[in-house]
Formats: structure tokens, C-alpha cells, sequence
């Protein structure tokens, strides 16, 4: 099951990936990467041509873990405003 949440979180990475990041006061360290994406546009907007392109998002799809028990979690830089959110979390 998918939830998605649209959170801030603070994120450390290495050479591009992220490798800890904080939610909702808790420190997760990423295990492993499991997906990578990048997006440069709003596909829904297509059907709007006078919308603004708001730019390029990378999307991370890691296992990450506050302490013994591992989850999904999906991570989103904003690369126009320079942050990160958790847009998604696996159950």
C-alpha cells in the first residue's frame, strides 16, 4: 500500500544521491537506491501549452531505515527551489 504525504525533509547526499534525510524529527539512512528518475515538465499541464514549465524534478526511490525496520520511501528534489520532499512512503 501507497501513501503519499508532500512533506519537507532535510536530505545529505553523496555525489548527487541522497544518503540520510529527516522525517517528521527522525533520522532515516538510505540503504539502497532503487529507482532514479528525472522529469522536466508537468506532463498533466500538456492540455495547458500557456502553463509555465516549472522545471527539472528528480525523483529517488530508496530503502531507507530510522533504525532496524526498512521501508519505501520516495524522495523529490525540486531543482528550481533547491528542496526536497518525501512525496511517497511503501507500507
Amino acid at each position: 500500500m501507497t501513501r503519499v504525504f508532500g512533506d519537507p525533509v532535510e536530505v545529505w547526499s553523496s555525489d548527487g544521491r541522497p544518503v540520510r534525510f529527516v522525517w517528521r524529527g527522525r533520522l532515516y539512512t538510505v540503504r539502497r537506491v532503487l529507482e532514479h528518475w528525472v522529469t522536466t515538465r508537468d506532463w498533466w499541464r500538456e492540455q495547458q501549452p500557456e502553463a509555465e514549465v516549472t522545471g527539472e524534478r528528480e525523483f529517488w526511490r530508496v530503502e531507507a531505515t530510522p533504525d532496524r525496520e526498512i521501508g519505501v520511501y520516495e524522495l523529490r528534489y525540486d531543482a528550481a527551489t533547491a528542496t526536497w520532499m518525501l512525496s511517497r512512503v511503501w507500507d
